[in-house]
């Protein structure tokens, strides 16, 4: 019989009980993380969410507006600048 259609019980009544006990943690993490990406929700109670728009504040800028570059020092461990 092809394994595919074989209930899923079946199939893990068939590995030895280590592997069993493996199958089942792996079911408990695939349900919790489930369970966590459902309860997810966006949240913008943070300072300043939804406070400016966007587009309004780009269209504010003159047209000429030009983007300079600021230096901050040297680097102070690996990142480079």
């Amino acid at each position: 019989m092809n394994s595919q259609l074989k209930p899923l019980e079946e199939l893990v009544k068939e590995l030895p009980p280590a592997f069993q006990a493996e199958v089942r943690d792996f079911i408990e993490f695939l349900l919790e993380k489930r369970r966590r990406k459902s309860n997810k929700t966006l949240r913008q109670n943070w300072a300043g969410a939804r406070k400016f728009d966007l587009k309004e504040m780009v269209s504010r800028m003159p047209r000429n507006y030009k983007a300079r570059e600021e230096s901050f020092g040297k680097p102070a461990g690996k990142e480079e600048w």
